[in-house]
């Protein structure tokens, strides 16, 4: 366990600061669902498309921007890049941040820049920093008492490279693991997370209940943790076995979803994912995070062979994505649930971070000209822009926010919006202040860095 996460279990009960209150927004959002692109997604090859120039040995690798063709959307001003034809059509019901920008922070890990974006604190902390969702399970609480306020899906936390990294902000952080996430890393098998296990009588449930607290006590955690998160933890065991003996559980068995529907969202694991939140959505889930998974190398993480990985990426997010909208939309839920489509950071073809940083290059596929084809595509993380799509909850209906360069550097240049007001953003929406704080160690600990982080009101629609 890490020194911040000691220090959390050790402290007290997190206390909302009373000596600075804050009046809270009225909320246009009830839910929120996360689509997490993670591993970099490059906006030059999905939403910001740029002077394309298609594959051919011996073209100088500087002079690509763009490894994709633009398409048209069913709005006039906004382009996307081919591969995105679905979403492409229901940008209509939603706002296209092209200005998005992140810390460059030095050394640009995936695990350092992902903490960075789910907590709006840059690691190493002295404290565990909530994820955005356990805010949203702490400060608004459950729409369904039966249904976790905070569900991750898609993500697996064991088995690969940088696992305790991606753990390190999974969590509830200083607020206890009742209020971390309910984690389903794959959609298919979400039912028996949620299911008793064979022969489990309620009188077997209550001797485990005794036991784990037993075993709590006795563990190295039990004797470090304050009262407070050994109750929490308590909680959290107590809250499972409520989800088991509901009828809201059906929601988590998408293999009741009527095929035709089944079928439109079963691209892969993160298609599933799309449509497992849809119904947690329905049943009372606050807050969603459907991520296409982080593993080192692998998805969005393109150090080589980037526009063959995006063409697959596409044909895994593009129609799951769009239908997702239009489901909510023909439910009559999207004007109050709030979709954001983020990731990390943006990639370039020649630039590691921004220009003028002394971040290493970490390209695989490092060549003065195009010599094979695991040479085109985006290989180099960059921080100086990125794109973000939100949809429903109060936000603008068809519209574009913020412009980047049309030469590389590609950095933004009108309306920049940093992690710090896109939270503040997305908590206005949901009627949290950015300026929220809980006393943590008898300092106080805001929602968004320093309590400074300002809602656009440009993304919101007239009134909202």
């Amino acid at each position: 366990m890490t020194a911040a996460g000691l220090a959390t279990i050790a402290g007290g009960e997190p206390r909302l600061r009373a000596s600075d209150p804050v009046a809270h927004p009225k909320p246009t959002a009830d839910t929120c669902i996360l689509l997490w692109m993670a591993g970099g997604m490059g906006a030059p090859d999905t939403f910001d498309p740029k002077r394309y120039t298609k594959f051919e040995v011996g073209v100088p690798v500087d002079k690509i921007l763009s490894t994709f063709p633009a398409i048209d959307t069913v709005v006039d001003n906004i382009k996307f890049t081919e591969g995105l034809e679905n979403i492409a059509k229901v940008i209509d019901r939603g706002t296209l941040i092209r200005s998005h920008v992140v810390a460059d922070l030095g050394n640009i890990l995936h695990s350092r820049h992902q903490y960075h974006w789910h907590t709006g604190y840059v690691p190493p902390q002295t404290v565990a920093c909530p994820h955005i969702g356990a805010w949203m399970a702490r400060v608004l609480g459950p729409r369904n008492p039966a249904i976790p306020p905070f569900i991750n899906i898609g993500q697996k936390l064991e088995g690969h490279g940088e696992s305790e990294e991606l753990k390190a902000f999974t969590t509830g952080g200083f607020f206890g693991t009742e209020f971390g996430p309910f984690n389903l890393p794959f959609p298919d098998d979400a039912v028996n997370a949620v299911r008793p296990p064979k022969g489990m009588t309620p009188e077997r449930f209550s001797a485990r209940h005794e036991k784990f607290k037993e075993l709590l006590k006795a563990s190295p955690v039990g004797e470090m943790a304050s009262d407070h998160h050994h109750e929490s933890m308590l909680k959290s065991i107590e809250n499972a076995h409520r989800l088991l003996t509901s009828k809201e559980r059906d929601a988590f068995d998408i293999t009741k979803e009527p095929k035709a529907s089944y079928d439109k969202y079963n691209t892969g694991r993160f298609g599933l994912g799309c449509l497992l939140a849809r119904r947690l959505a329905e049943s009372g889930a606050r807050f969603i995070e459907v991520t296409t998974e982080y593993v080192p190398f692998l998805h969005w993480d393109t150090h080589e062979n980037g526009h063959t990985t995006y063409t697959r990426m596409k044909k895994e997010i593009d129609r799951p994505i769009a239908q997702l909208i239009l489901d909510l939309e023909q439910r009559g839920m999207l004007d109050r649930t709030l979709v954001v489509l983020a990731s990390e950071f943006s990639r370039d073809m020649m630039i590691e971070g921004v220009p003028g940083s002394t971040a290493k290059d970490q390209s695989l596929a490092k060549a003065e000209k195009l010599g094979e084809l695991k040479h085109y595509g985006l290989h180099r993380h960059f921080t100086g822009s990125g794109s973000v799509l939100m949809f429903g909850g109060g936000i603008k209906k068809g519209a574009l926010y913020g412009e980047t360069a049309a030469e590389r550097p590609l950095i933004t240049t009108k309306n920049p919006v940093s992690i710090r007001d896109l939270h503040a953003t997305i908590f206005h929406a949901m009627g949290i202040s950015p300026k929220t704080a809980f006393d943590v160690e008898k300092r106080p600990f805001y929602a968004t860095e320093d309590g400074k982080g300002k809602p656009v009101m440009d993304l919101f629609a007239r009134g909202k």
